[in-house]
């Protein structure tokens, strides 16, 4: 089934597989690296892009292991949730250094099972088997940011 656009709060328009996809990706890359969630990301429907600090560029064999493991993440069927709790509760969870300085005492985390935990506004498929296949398409290192560009392929 084709997800539609959706405008989350702030009237931005997100595509969930995609954004899910990223949040898959961001865990796979802080598992693989022991690196922070991507600090600067593009999310769109047709090819997205994150950017990750790295001492060193990723090797092709880790660049497929990266794909290979963000597959099986969504192959899994891992159910995509979201809960309410004080700030002080998530950041025992999750990544909280996005966050702006005057965010609230309550805050939405997304947990998609028990591979990821992050704070966030966005939409979000039900189930990663809604996804698709992750492909990354491209990739490049320069000054410790190594960028990866990748898009979804459906199944």
């Amino acid at each position: 089934m084709e997800q539609e656009l959706q405008l989350n709060e702030h009237n931005k328009q997100e595509y969930p597989p995609m954004h899910t996809a990223e949040h898959i990706l961001n865990q796979t890359m802080v598992r693989m690296f022991g690196c922070p969630r991507s600090m600067n990301a593009h999310i769109e429907k047709k090819k997205s892009k994150c950017d990750y600090d790295l001492d060193k560029e990723p090797t092709q064999e880790q660049v497929a292991e990266i794909e290979r493991k963000v597959n099986e993440i969504i192959e899994s069927g891992l159910d995509v949730t979201a809960e309410y709790m004080p700030v002080s509760e998530a950041s025992k969870i999750a990544d909280l250094r996005k966050l702006p300085e005057n965010v609230s005492d309550t805050l939405r985390i997304v947990r998609i099972g028990d591979y990821d935990a992050c704070a966030c506004i966005g939409a979000h498929v039900d189930n990663t088997s809604e996804i698709g296949r992750f492909k990354i398409i491209s990739h490049s290192y320069e000054n410790g940011k190594w960028r990866v560009r990748f898009k979804l392929e459906q199944q």
